[in-house]
């Protein structure tokens, strides 16, 4: 084992020690724990396939009746207000996913 010198922010140091001192175990043990888990993380996260999210082929905007409604100068929270439920849950269907 080699000994080294590191600077770290003092609150994190009094963290890390009463960490320590509540479970028993050296500074040290909690240290290299830390940067063991660092390190395994980073190495995991490389090994992981790249997920490839699905897209929408949608054009962006609004129902063609919402926005006939936004054009004449409505405004939006009057429109969502006059909507009924029915109405709301057939706008959410027929979205494109």
């Amino acid at each position: 084992m080699r000994r080294t010198t590191v600077r770290i922010d003092e609150a994190l140091l009094n963290e890390a020690k009463a960490y320590a001192a509540r479970n028993g175990r050296s500074l040290t043990s909690v240290m290299e724990d830390a940067l063991r888990q660092l390190l395994n993380r980073s190495t995991e996260a490389a090994d992981r396939p790249l997920v490839e999210l699905p897209t929408s082929s949608a054009r962006p905007g609004c129902q063609p009746r919402v926005q006939a409604l936004l054009d004449a100068g409505v405004k939006l929270e009057h429109i969502v207000y006059d909507l009924d439920t029915e109405e709301m849950v057939g706008v959410w269907r027929d979205a494109p996913r």
